[in-house]
């Protein structure tokens, strides 16, 4: 049986990337303790499945020295930890898949005679951030009236994802790598990122996040997005980024969902913190957005403002989370409705090869495929 010589460095490397252990892959790979020693080695079988069950490309084994990866996108988190040093597997594959995903749609959109959306771009840093948030307010349809007539502020956020799509933003909200429910994101990691394009402008949000984080990432990705340049992003409302860009973006994502004139409005006299579920049921926005905005508007000293962010931050930890649901809907949010519609609708008329559209789609059987069209109104 033949082996392949594979430095022991490249599979400590391998298995540190991916957080997992010799102890934890010995049931799988008895030999695996002997391998990182030098003192045997793996059929190429073997070290195939080894990359696949640590998420590393098998190509990267046969280096002479463990590569150094980058995320491939600017990076502007601020989060401290290990993670900031080196971008963990489950982080850059969701990158390169929203890549792929991207390109596949601009030249669709290019196909399709799109012309380039005039928003991407059409912000600087400089401009003023009452005016931005007021004109992406306008280009969305985010009408503040409409959404205090929404039930809660989760239907709020699904309202938000459906006008940034019809806006020709392609938005992913996902907890997992693909449609792999194995590989669960890491909010500690990342919370969100933008890939600016003119034709294929695409935001993903980390669908492991609680809802109330959801909300305001999808706002400060669609900042990025305005100001037409692509970012990794670990912003949140109680976050003050040095950066001058999170700065501004995070400003941008909090007069976006709650102006601050509307909120001085609609605050009467008193305690403002007793306030809070009042203005979050008003606004359709998570409680934490806002604490952010009685911040804004000196109605909360910061001290004050850290002890209840951290409190209520607690208690919507605590709160159980749902899973599970309608598979075709989680895999519509999952995927951007308007990306799925065009995969589908481009595969059915036999310019897409089918195995590219599964990939693409995570998915592996027709049947799946034809039943998604048609629950997106694509198919026959």
């Amino acid at each position: 049986m033949n082996r392949v010589a594979v430095r022991p460095e490249l599979l400590r490397w391998a298995l540190d990337r991916s957080g997992r252990s010799v102890e934890g892959l010995a049931a799988k790979f008895p030999r695996l303790a002997a391998w990182e020693r030098g003192e045997a080695e793996p059929t190429l079988r073997q070290l195939e499945q080894f990359a696949k069950a640590t998420y590393t490309p098998v190509g990267f084994l046969f280096l002479r020295e463990p590569p150094v990866e980058e995320v491939p996108i600017p990076d502007f988190r601020t989060l401290p930890g290990a993670h900031r040093d080196r971008p963990s597997p489950d982080l850059l594959d969701t990158i390169y898949l929203c890549q792929q995903r991207q390109e596949w749609y601009r030249e669709f959109a290019r196909t399709m005679g799109e012309p380039a959306l005039g928003f991407v771009g059409s912000a600087r840093i400089e401009d003023d951030v009452v005016a931005t948030a007021a004109a992406m307010r306008r280009a969305l349809g985010f009408d503040l009236e409409e959404r205090r007539q929404l039930p809660t502020w989760t239907e709020a956020l699904r309202r938000f994802v459906e006008q940034a799509d019809a806006l020709g933003v392609l938005v992913m909200v996902s907890g997992v790598v693909g449609s792999n429910n194995r590989r669960k994101l890491d909010p500690q990691e990342f919370r969100g990122f933008a890939l600016a394009d003119p034709l294929a402008p695409l935001v993903f949000v980390n669908g492991a996040d609680t809802k109330a984080a959801q909300m305001f990432t999808l706002a400060h990705e669609l900042a990025h997005v305005w100001l037409g340049e692509s970012a990794l992003s670990d912003a949140s409302p109680a976050s003050a980024p040095l950066q001058r860009v999170e700065s501004w973006c995070n400003r941008v994502a909090a007069e976006l969902l709650v102006p601050l004139a509307a909120l001085r409005a609609a605050l009467a006299p008193g305690d403002a913190l007793d306030q809070v579920p009042a203005l979050a049921r008003r606004f359709k926005v998570s409680t934490l957005v806002i604490l952010r905005r009685l911040l804004d508007a000196h109605r909360l000293s910061r001290e004050a403002f850290d002890g209840a962010y951290d409190a209520e931050l607690a208690r919507l930890l605590a709160q159980p989370r749902t899973s599970g649901g309608d598979f075709y809907l989680t895999q519509a949010a999952r995927l951007s409705r308007r990306f799925a519609r065009a995969l589908i609708m481009s595969t059915l008329e036999g310019q897409t090869l089918y195995r590219d559209a599964f990939r693409m789609l995570g998915i592996a059987r027709e049947a799946t495929f034809r039943e998604l069209g048609h629950q997106l109104g694509v198919g026959y």
